[in-house]
């Protein structure tokens, strides 16, 4: 944590910043170890070159905060008292009233800008988000550990998923039985909402799970990940119920090399713009170029989707550290879809696979 505080602060220096205001769960969480959903009320951590840093939240939450280690001053409010006021009187007390402040423009509404705005008229403040999200991304050996375990969590929900098939059972019900499992290992929360989709429905990247019921000769799609120790998982396998087209097989392959050969391309120094090449071109090649309607992955970490985005024009290079998704697909209307992803952690020695569940065409019966 402290590490972590200085480095901002050095980050801070480099742009011309007195200070930052972070309010996102996430960045919150990276800089305090507290993590917490306050709903519709502020949290935050005031970090200055010229004081300590301070947490704001409610008031309940204040030894919460304080037993993950947090040691440094605490604004606690209650419901019926302003945070922004709270705040203000620190800063005064303390004679600090900062001249050029970071904010995460991403994050911050509206209403609460101009809430700091009223406190510190004063104030410069300028976007920080990038000054945030280029601390994030590369991971530190804690971190690898804990998204090795998130993945191998996922890992199981998958395992979990295909064991729960059979004629007849829900898209609902299959999912219900993933979490329960997961539950029965610990995990307290998913990093999105689980998907199992059969059939037609594989045909949309985001389709929405419901009733539909599984039939012999079936594509399955599962997305999935958890959260463990405030780190996500992600993960996307897709399985045959029973022998499938052979149109659908070729969709199979085609989408498995693609992302065998987005992960062989990735290295320390490559852009992730050939990552994502490296996946479309060869499935273009094969004439399903418009049915890979999507980016070929995103960083993950404290968020199931976090800095950088693995798109086509992103010239951003690969460092050690990075951990990141590969994930190609290829969506065919009223006829259905593939989706395989991995999660990557990039090592001096290459891409680490932390995701293990086999790729090779499953055909369950």
């Amino acid at each position: 944590m402290i590490n972590r505080i200085d480095t901002l602060l050095n980050k801070l220096k480099e742009n011309n910043l007195d200070s930052i205001f972070i309010t996102s769960s996430a960045n919150v969480f990276y800089l305090s170890n507290y993590y917490t959903d306050p709903h519709e009320r502020i949290i935050g951590v005031f970090v200055s070159q010229y004081e300590d840093p301070v947490l704001l939240l409610p008031s309940m939450e204040m030894e919460d905060a304080k037993e993950v280690g947090w040691k440094y001053p605490i604004i606690g409010y209650h419901d019926h008292e302003s945070p922004w006021q709270l705040l203000k009187k620190h800063l005064i007390k303390n004679e600090n009233l900062p001249q050029s402040m970071g904010i995460e423009k991403n994050h911050l509404t509206l209403e609460r800008y101009q809430q700091l705005k009223n406190i510190l008229p004063e104030t410069d403040f300028k976007d920080a988000q990038d000054i945030l999200a280029n601390l994030r991304v590369i991971k530190n050996k804690k971190e690898y550990t804990l998204l090795r375990q998130a993945a191998q969590l996922a890992d199981f929900g998958v395992e979990t998923g295909i064991k729960a098939l059979q004629e007849g059972v829900t898209e609902l019900e299959v999912i219900a039985q993933i979490e329960y499992e997961l539950k029965k290992q610990g995990v307290k929360e998913m990093s999105f909402s689980t998907m199992a989709l059969f059939g037609k429905k594989t045909g949309s990247p985001h389709g929405t799970p419901g009733l539909n019921k599984l039939e012999k000769g079936q594509i399955v799609l599962f997305d999935l990940g958890v959260v463990f120790e405030g780190y996500c998982s992600d993960i996307t396998r897709t399985v045959a119920y029973h022998p499938i087209s052979e149109k659908e097989e070729t969709i199979y392959h085609t989408v498995l090399e693609a992302n065998q050969k987005a992960i062989k391309s990735s290295e320390i120094g490559v852009s992730v713009k050939q990552i994502d090449l490296a996946a479309r071109e060869y499935i273009n090649k094969a004439d399903f170029g418009d049915y890979f309607n999507h980016r070929v992955g995103h960083g993950i970490g404290i968020e199931a989707h976090e800095y950088p985005s693995l798109h086509s024009e992103n010239e951003l290079p690969l460092k050690n550290g990075m951990c990141f998704t590969i994930e190609p697909g290829i969506y065919v209307p009223n006829t259905g879809g593939v989706r395989i992803e991995d999660m990557i952690f990039m090592t001096e020695k290459g891409p680490e696979i932390l995701t293990k569940t086999p790729k090779e065409l499953q055909i369950i019966k």
